[in-house]
């Protein structure tokens, strides 16, 4: 079998990525060589390739679910927002600068040859395509020209299968409304209609079921329960950043910036029944946890200021100040230094204080450094000593260079220097050092912070961060199993997999990818 489908959805957020993350995993446990695709992506959470190219992390995820490679050509554009009206534009992988939504809408066209490129690529390489849309393809203001929802579907001649979400209410007016926006060349081109997020007995939505069927002249092709499984998500509308409380037995708070980015960080703590991590947007919100976690940031400046205006800062301070764990990550660990400089107006020109935590300062250039990394904890100090020596694999992704402050810093007795240690591994011949090992990182005290994204994902580094926390609370830590973090998210795919074929007709999914837009779409 060879052929392609497209999940489109009634609104951001209605679980597209999701869904056709299962959609990969079945095909790939029935034998099929699959692989995601979506022509064009707006978030802040990216991830690098071996090749050292950008890309969004639902495609990687859906990759992970196909048991494949994650490839740019699988996300060829990539729309990291800057602010309100501007993003910055990733395309193949490679930043080509920063754009006003008008100029990106007026100048999206010329970017079709590279979508189609990229399709063809995986199309020949693979059976079967899973296509993924953005937002709502009856976004009338933005039809013309369109390149990600059934303008895609009618370039790479896809059939279409429509999701709306129910938890939110309204799916019925949100599906037959689609299908009515639309026009019947794009009407034909869905093949089935999904309802997702659904709580309680699926008896009772079974006259809604027949009526929309009957409205929209489209076949249900099933009803997918709401469900909650550890699958990384890349929209800020997700779910996880809206926990407020703490069930763990130690109280892990991260920061929820405004512009925050890579969050994924986070996921391999807060799989561990033992961390409840909540994430805080408020000084009232911080309390006394035992860990404070500052992530990435699309837009460091601007979030550090954000903490600043809003007291964050002065309450973390005051934390750090008493002892308190302080980790930053890429934007968070550059706001944790003492000094932020844009000479050339990457994010806004000018030079900012930091938060003074960490003997670094940060200057933003325009170069992207985008590479995999392989390497270790250096010697630690303070809580989290026992990660030393401890090995791990991710990524850096970061405008700013960070370079420790020279006979500077007025506490320098107690700077243990660089937090980590590491060597690229990114297959390009162009990245500067490949192959050397190389320092990175600061800490001082208990405060820690480093480039790394994914460092909590190698065996151990979760555990033995979550181990110190506990053991300062006077637990006992033994009883903490290393957990294979790549193993477990396979066992999340196969759970997601049994959902979607007990949710969904695969027999008819299968007769569309087959027949394509040829398939009936009878009731």
């Amino acid at each position: 079998m060879k052929g392609s489908i497209m999940i489109q959805g009634t609104m951001s957020n209605a679980g597209k990525s999701i869904l056709a993350g299962g959609l990969c995993r079945v095909l790939k446990q029935d034998g099929y060589r699959v692989a995601p695709f979506k022509s064009q992506n707006m978030a802040l959470n990216s991830f690098i390739t071996k090749e050292g190219l950008e890309m969004g992390r639902a495609q990687v995820m859906q990759a992970e679910a196909a048991g494949i490679e994650p490839s740019a050509a699988m996300n060829p554009i990539l729309l990291k927002p800057t602010n309100d009206t501007g993003s910055q534009v990733i395309i193949n992988g490679k930043p080509t600068g920063i754009m006003s939504a008008v100029e990106y809408y007026r100048r999206k066209k010329e970017y079709i040859p590279c979508i189609m490129e990229a399709y063809e690529k995986l199309k020949q390489r693979y059976d079967v395509i899973v296509i993924e849309g953005a937002g709502s393809p009856a976004e009338i203001n933005l039809k013309k020209d369109d390149i990600v929802n059934m303008g895609l579907a009618e370039l790479v001649d896809a059939p279409v299968l429509l999701a709306g979400d129910i938890d939110r209410g309204g799916v019925f007016a949100q599906l037959i409304g689609t299908v009515l926006l639309l026009e019947e060349k794009e009407r034909q081109r869905i093949k089935g209609l999904i309802i997702n997020k659904f709580r309680g007995d699926v008896s009772i939505l079974k006259p809604g079921l027949a009526m929309l069927e009957e409205r929209a002249g489209i076949p249900v092709l099933g009803v997918v329960p709401y469900f909650y499984l550890d699958i990384d998500e890349e929209d800020s509308l997700t779910e996880r950043l809206q926990k407020k409380q703490s069930t763990g037995l130690v109280d892990v708070a991260v920061i929820r910036l405004p512009r925050i980015s890579n969050f994924t960080d986070i996921a391999p703590l807060e799989a561990r029944e033992e961390a409840g991590v909540r994430y805080v947007s408020s000084p009232a919100e911080l309390g006394e946890p035992d860990a404070v976690i500052l992530p990435g940031s699309k837009n460091t400046i601007r979030d550090l200021l954000w903490m600043r205006q809003n007291g964050l800062e002065a309450k973390i301070l005051r934390y750090a100040s008493e002892g308190g764990i302080v980790f930053g990550i890429c934007g968070g660990y550059q706001m944790l230094g003492a000094e932020i400089s844009d000479p050339e107006g990457v994010e806004q020109k000018g030079t900012v204080r930091g938060m003074g935590l960490l003997p670094v300062r940060t200057r933003f250039t325009m170069e992207k450094r985008r590479t995999r990394i392989q390497g270790h904890f250096l010697e630690l100090r303070g809580i989290l000593k026992d990660l030393s020596g401890m090995e791990f694999e991710g990524y850096e992704i970061h405008m700013g260079e960070s370079s420790p402050l020279q006979g500077e810093d007025p506490v320098g007795s107690s700077h243990a220097g660089s937090l980590v240690e590491f060597t690229d591994i990114t297959e390009a011949e162009n990245i500067s050092g490949a192959g050397r090992l190389r320092p990175d990182g600061a800490q001082r005290g208990n405060v820690y912070g480093c480039y790394v994204h994914g460092i909590f994902d190698a065996p151990g580094c979760a555990e033995g961060f979550i181990s110190a926390l506990l053991k300062r609370k006077g637990y006992d830590p033994s009883q903490i199993q290393a957990r294979d973090w790549k193993a477990y998210k396979e066992e999340q795919y196969d759970r997601l997999a049994d959902i979607i074929r007990e949710s969904l007709d695969m027999e008819r999914i299968y007769q569309i990818i087959e027949k394509g837009n040829d398939a009936p779409c009878s009731l």
